[in-house]
């Protein structure tokens, strides 16, 4: 049980044995499950003789390259792009752990590969930048493009993550999609429409308080401000935003103009008061059962922090609607695996150039919807993400609202 590491041990592909681990985790089934990463390459045809390797490579190979360089679009069909998506990262905020660097962040990546493969039939590859320069990481990201028939941006810091996602979207044309922004956005509107539906409320008048305006918190605001949400109020370190107040963060300053139409002041407490949704993508225990008693009957409360969540259910699960969380224990939860696998599938199968509101606002309808009406329940508003029917509803969706609203480039009628 002594065994270091530079007395380790390979298999023919250098994977390093379990001797490798001995002394740290050996009995530890998540660490044997990553020795040697999670994901690997496997090619599609077997090359069994000299025929199979002259049509894979060279000499036939030139004449697949000559017909693509005839007609670019023909990538799409000859090439790995039209099914390949690269998870990229610099490493700046992963997970709860935060500026972990590249290295770290490459196991959360390959296991966002292999999220992709198993619900969407997605050939997925981590991509972990050694670099947090906003530049450096745009000008890789347009280079490695051609490969790539979209680009999948995870943990990567706000506000760094606002503009790379907006110049990438600007100057490519593959869908760009920042996960922990608008994956967030979209599962915690489908959870909220079936809570609404509940809990007997509408959207344009139900008064929602938001805490956390970072990449996730103003991802969401966008989308239910996009759906009709009108009575939004969002709540930050410094208090409840206002445009009363001037901002030197641009985000905050688009915040404040567009929310708080009452002109609220004060802190969360404040907020809160006579709220009928609470969402919360802050920080952990920051929300007292006190003050959930001062939001409207039946309140519905969102605690998406993690490990811990703003609010544990069990203090107020007596006194909410409707409580959802992002961690698996509890039911309810808002997991981000319910929406990306089907939304590049929808963005793959249409060809889209990007992913619009549209196509997140159907995604989100899409999920709401695969919980039936005799299903729904304060403990089920969200489905699981094992649904064998989401994804596929979901890219069907996703692939439509791409066609109805323009960004389409692929004939459905073929």
């Amino acid at each position: 049980m002594d065994a270091k590491r530079d007395s380790v041990q390979t298999d023919n592909r250098g994977v390093a044995n379990k001797n490798e681990w001995q002394g740290w985790h050996v009995s530890d089934r998540t660490f044997l499950l990553h020795l040697g990463g999670k994901i690997e390459m496997q090619p599609k045809k077997p090359i069994q003789n000299r025929d199979d390797l002259s049509r894979v490579y060279t000499p036939e190979v030139a004449r697949v390259c000559q017909a693509i360089d005839e007609k670019p679009s023909s990538v799409h069909a000859l090439t790995i792009k039209r099914n390949t998506v690269a998870v990229v990262t610099d490493g700046s905020a992963v997970l709860g752990l935060g500026n972990i660097g590249p290295y770290a962040a490459l196991p959360v990546m390959e296991g966002k590969a292999m999220l992709f493969k198993q619900f969407a039939d997605i050939d997925a590859f981590p991509i972990c930048l050694d670099t947090q320069d906003v530049e450096e990481v745009i000008q890789t990201i347009k280079r490695i493009a051609p490969v790539f028939g979209g680009i999948n941006l995870e943990d990567i810091a706000a506000p760094h993550c606002f503009e790379i996602e907006q110049r990438l979207r600007r100057e490519l044309d593959i869908p760009i999609f920042h996960d922990d922004q608008h994956g967030t956005a979209v599962v915690i509107y489908a959870g909220l429409l079936n809570a609404l539906k509940l809990t007997g409320r509408r959207l344009q008048d139900a008064r929602i308080v938001i805490c956390g305006i970072g990449a996730a918190g103003t991802a969401c605001t966008k989308m239910l401000l996009a759906a009709g949400a009108r009575h939004i109020v969002g709540v930050d370190r410094f208090g409840i935003l206002s445009r009363d107040i001037a901002y030197t963060n641009p985000t905050w300053t688009w915040y404040s103009e567009h929310t708080n139409r009452e002109r609220r002041t004060g802190g969360l407490s404040e907020a809160l008061a006579g709220a009928d949704v609470f969402i919360g993508v802050s920080g952990g225990n920051i929300v007292s059962r006190e003050q959930i008693l001062t939001m409207s009957p039946e309140p519905i409360v969102f605690a998406m922090a993690n490990p811990e969540p703003e609010v544990r259910p069990e203090l107020v699960e007596d006194i909410v609607g409707v409580i959802a969380t992002g961690r698996s224990d509890y039911p309810n939860q808002i997991n981000n695996v319910l929406c990306f696998p089907g939304i590049f599938r929808g963005a793959l199968n249409s060809r889209a150039s990007t992913i619009n509101e549209a196509m997140k606002l159907a995604a989100a309808e899409a999920i709401a919807a695969t919980v039936r009406d005799d299903e729904l329940s304060r403990m089920y508003v969200i489905p699981s993400v094992f649904n064998v029917h989401l994804t596929k509803e979901v890219s069907r969706r996703v692939a439509e609202a791409a066609r109805q609203s323009g960004v389409s480039r692929r004939r459905f009628n073929d």
